[in-house]
């Protein structure tokens, strides 16, 4: 009976040291040592059921963290510290260690917010995924886009220009002003578009420094500011009620490859 509750005792002291925590193997060697002054340490590792390639690991890591120590003799003998010294001092290196590492997270976590808040007040006053384009087919609405942009418009405008017209960009005062104030202003018509009326009205915004070519045709309709936002419009498929389509955007790269398609056209072109 005494032997069998040896062996309950030995597994739950060794179970607990595990939840202080050492591992299994350095549990059951300092439960070992515990009950006896010192040990050599093939002894220990027979004793302790830890492989005897280990036990050399194991004791020196018994040694570092304060439950064992080394009594010199004529060989190296082990023994343990004993429990009442050992446990509590063991916790307090722990608690220390904790606070530092979280002291340093501390750090760095105050440090990345900083960091974090920057962006985060970047991104949630910035734009969602796709607000950098807007699907408009009321014409009002699209004329309401474009005299906004044109308004505001600071280095160069130019246009591809076919009816049915939303805005008219040869009866737009805004395209003069825009040319008033050192824009440089290029618009490209459908020479077939173009009554007496609009003819006339060539020499009036030649005057100003608008720049006007006519070519036979064009793909769609497009305005397009400081080469950075603009629309782009196309004509729906309805034969008896032609309208168009505007997709609004405020996007640089689209911006780029609209231009490159205004200024092949715009080569092309005849001048007046």
């Amino acid at each position: 009976m005494a032997n069998d509750l040896a062996d309950v005792d030995y597994e739950k002291f060794w179970r607990r040291l595990q939840q202080v925590g050492l591992n299994a193997y350095e549990a059951r060697s300092y439960v070992v040592l515990v009950g006896h002054p010192r040990f050599k340490a093939l002894e220990l590792a027979a004793r302790a059921r830890v492989p005897r390639q280990k036990i050399y690991e194991v004791l020196d890591s018994l040694v570092e963290k304060g439950f064992a120590q080394v009594v010199q003799e004529k060989t190296k003998l082990f023994s343990a510290v004993e429990p009442g010294l050992a446990i509590p001092a063991y916790l307090e290196r722990q608690k220390e260690s904790l606070e530092q590492q979280l002291d340093e997270q501390r750090r760095h976590g105050n440090s990345l917010a900083t960091d974090l808040r920057t962006a985060y007040a970047e991104g949630q006053g910035g734009r969602g995924t796709l607000d950098y384009l807007r699907i408009v087919n009321d014409p009002s609405q699209i004329a309401v886009h474009y005299r906004s942009m044109l308004s505001s418009v600071e280095r160069e405008f130019i246009e591809f220009s076919r009816p049915p017209y939303a805005v008219d960009p040869l009866d737009e005062q805004l395209v003069k002003q825009a040319a008033a104030r050192g824009v440089r202003s290029r618009i490209l018509v459908e020479s077939g578009a173009l009554d007496d009326e609009h003819r006339g009205r060539l020499q009036d915004y030649k005057s100003v420094g608008v720049e006007v070519r006519e070519v036979l045709s064009l793909p769609l309709k497009l305005a397009l500011f400081d080469c950075n936002q603009g629309l782009v419009a196309l004509l729906d498929p309805v034969i008896t009620r032609p309208s168009w389509t505007a997709v609004v955007f405020d996007h640089a790269g689209l911006a780029e490859a609209m231009a490159g398609l205004f200024e092949e056209r715009w080569r092309r072109a005849i001048t007046h």
